[in-house]
């Protein structure tokens, strides 16, 4: 094999890594996701570990598209010597890669962030019955958590009956319903207790 043939080997899977990427996306179609982690993180997030890793699929697909389109093109037009033809490559690969990842870091998740499942916990959310609890029945919760409205089927946590647009709040969550109790009686109760 000459070099010439490596480096046209390297760009055929690069780009054909970059077109498929592509092209499954546009269409919708999942792929097996690939994700190589080596702890080379950028962000400060949690611990450090938020944002991209350096190592991924899309920069790998970079680097050898580049790494291998430059390196058929100082081989095989060219005629240059061959460890100035690996050097250029490498440093063309590098470019293309450090480019994705830069696209990657800084445009495609430059707002993401760690998810914290505290935000998530309906275990003393506060929010408003937009449909009664009837005596043993389930009514509906309406109530804002992460910045967006919400709702949830709701049922008392006493077994009576609480009025429509009736403040509460969530004593427990099982299986998708909220039990509530009225902001008024667990406002009551800390009075009672000081």
């Amino acid at each position: 094999m000459t070099w010439s043939t490596f480096y046209l080997i390297c760009f055929l899977v690069g780009f054909g890594m970059s077109a498929l990427s592509l092209l499954s996306g546009s269409v919708h179609l999942h792929m097996p996701h690939l994700h190589f982690d080596h702890g080379v993180h950028l962000g400060h997030g949690h611990g450090g570990q938020s944002g991209a890793s350096w190592f991924n699929l899309g920069t790998m697909a970079a680097f050898l598209a580049w790494f291998g389109g430059t390196g058929y093109l100082l081989e095989h037009y060219y005629g240059v010597w061959f460890v100035v033809a690996l050097a250029v490559a490498t440093l063309s690969g590098l470019g293309g890669a450090s480019v994705v990842f830069w696209f990657l870091a800084k445009v495609l998740m430059r707002h993401e962030e760690p998810l914290d499942p505290a935000d998530y916990d309906m275990v003393g959310v506060l929010g408003k019955l937009s449909m009664p609890i009837r005596a043993g029945g389930t009514g509906e919760l309406i109530y804002v958590q992460g910045g967006t409205r919400r709702v949830s089927g709701a049922r008392a946590e006493s077994g009576a009956a609480i009025a429509k647009g009736v403040e509460v709040v969530v004593t427990r969550y099982e299986k998708g319903i909220a039990y509530v109790r009225a902001w008024d009686e667990l406002s009551g109760d800390v009075e009672q207790q000081a």
